[in-house]
């Protein structure tokens, strides 16, 4: 098997020795990917940092020309790269196509966004004092940019850093994921063959503690993470302080289902919502509440769709729920699942490890203290529980450390407003499930889910600042 190299501002190298990378379905290799030295690494952030100066002139046409490059050769090569990400994450096919597909709209918004994104002018005749004045604010980039992915969407979670910051002219080091770090390199491959200065993207698919030291390389001005909540907020902890960070962290999402909702329509969206790719998304549906007038009517809805998803071998094209990452991951779940039963909840379906899967369950009769409601499983696991008011049922959302995004089902205008008002997340998502995500809205959490936004401008807006220029005696 010939050994996947890595790129280091344009030169692909061959570093020292390598790793696999295996299938967690059958534990197959799927590739063997060069390991990148310590010296590998100092010249991925030494190059980048002195390319800073390249790539934040570029004219606008020529980021936004190479960006829709990007983005029509990831449609071009929109198989391969889906099967990459079903071989080696897991991922079944089916959703897998959608990742790569949603990798395509992410450059395509980063291209049009490169020629829009400007700044503002400002009226500062605003006063008698301050004279014939107008201010413009432009946005330039802070420098350089640490992009460090997770496993789970290997392509466009790496899109959704290495865009936005070509677009506003900031060179970026990507750590990928070692389980998955093939996105990142098909993607730097494609960058590779624009006009974006050769150090405008490098790949180092290195360890977590090579990880940690790229933090607090001081030579990156913006860090940008998606990842675990313990282990964002301690990269940020050890971090230079001026060093801005964008956190995408953990969530256990929660999903409010009220008595005038569509339930066939709830039930069908919870289930997918709560198993697309085993769980492994931080705001797949992990608790759900339901009015208690319609609560056993959903939960046998709800039940009835899970039970039909298919489960198995990702490559199948009817498979709905793949394996979990690892054995690690399959641990942890069930170790939660295990706990709650034995402290009283009820399985409604599921709750039985099947390696290298764990069946889509349901749980009831759970509570707040309960780690399948306290923490993120990151796994095929929904909690349902019913409650009576509505604003009993955005208080039960609210009971958890994170606050990434919910999902709520009624009809009621004024609830949703009331929702979108009092719900202590960063997105609420009328009549659908928390997993819902537009590539171009803005995307990020608040309490221990991070801070920060994502999607094309909001993360634009991330890796810049703005600076006014005050022009004086201007006529008016």
């Amino acid at each position: 098997m010939t050994v996947r190299r890595f790129p280091v501002a344009g030169e692909w190298r061959e570093g020292v020795g390598s790793f696999e990378v295996r299938s967690p379905f059958d534990g197959s290799v799927v590739a063997e990917v060069a390991r990148p030295s310590t010296s590998d690494v100092e010249d991925a952030v030494a190059r980048t940092a002195e390319g800073f100066a390249r790539t934040r002139d570029l004219p606008a046409h020529v980021r936004a020309d190479a960006l829709a490059h990007v983005s029509a050769r990831i449609g071009e090569r929109a198989e391969d790269l889906a099967v990459s990400v079903a071989r080696e994450g897991g991922k079944p096919l089916k959703w897998a196509r959608v990742e790569v597909a949603r990798a395509v709209s992410t450059f395509r918004w980063a291209a049009e966004e490169a020629r829009r994104f400007g700044g503002d002018l400002l009226r500062l005749d605003t006063e008698e004092s301050l004279g014939s004045r107008m201010g413009i604010v432009r946005r330039f980039p802070f420098g350089p940019v640490l992009a460090i992915t997770p496993f789970n969407f290997p392509v466009n979670l790496v899109a959704h850093k290495v865009a936005p910051a070509l677009a506003v002219g900031a060179p970026v080091v990507v750590k990928p994921a070692t389980k998955t770090p093939l996105g990142a390199l098909a993607l730097a491959e494609l960058v590779g063959e624009t006009d974006f200065p050769a150090a405008s993207i490098s790949v180092v698919p290195v360890g977590n503690e090579a990880a940690e030291k790229l933090v607090t390389e001081r030579r990156f001005r913006t860090i940008s993470f998606t990842g675990s909540s313990a282990v964002g907020w301690h990269l940020k902890e050890i971090a230079d302080p001026r060093t801005r960070f964008t956190l995408e962290l953990g969530g256990n999402a929660g999903v409010i289902v009220h008595d005038d909702a569509d339930l066939d329509h709830a039930a069908a969206r919870v289930a997918i919502g709560g198993n697309y790719q085993a769980g492994q998304s931080c705001i797949a549906v992990q608790r759900v509440f339901v009015q208690d007038r319609v609560y056993d009517d959903l939960v046998a809805r709800l039940v009835k769709e899970v039970e039909s998803l298919k489960v198995g071998d990702p490559l199948d094209e009817d498979v709905d729920v793949g394996p979990l990452i690892d054995e690690r991951a399959l641990d942890k779940v069930a170790t939660f699942v295990d706990e709650a039963v034995s402290s009283g909840a009820e399985v409604l379906t599921g709750g039985t490890r099947d390696d290298p899967f764990y069946r889509p369950t349901v749980l009831a009769r759970t509570t707040p203290e309960m780690k399948v409601r306290r923490e993120e499983i990151f796994g095929p696991v929904v909690t349902v529980e019913p409650y009576g008011t509505f604003e009993e049922a955005l208080g039960l959302v609210n009971e958890t450390a994170y606050g990434l995004q919910a999902g709520v089902f009624t009809r009621d205008v004024d609830r949703l407003a009331l929702a979108h008002k009092e719900l202590e997340v960063g997105g609420v998502i009328a009549n659908d499930s928390s997993a819902f995500r537009a590539d171009q809205m803005p995307y990020g959490g608040s309490k221990e889910s991070g801070f920060g936004r994502e999607g094309l401008r909001s993360a634009m807006e991330e890796m810049t600042e703005p600076r006014i220029l005050v022009l004086s005696n201007v006529p008016l």
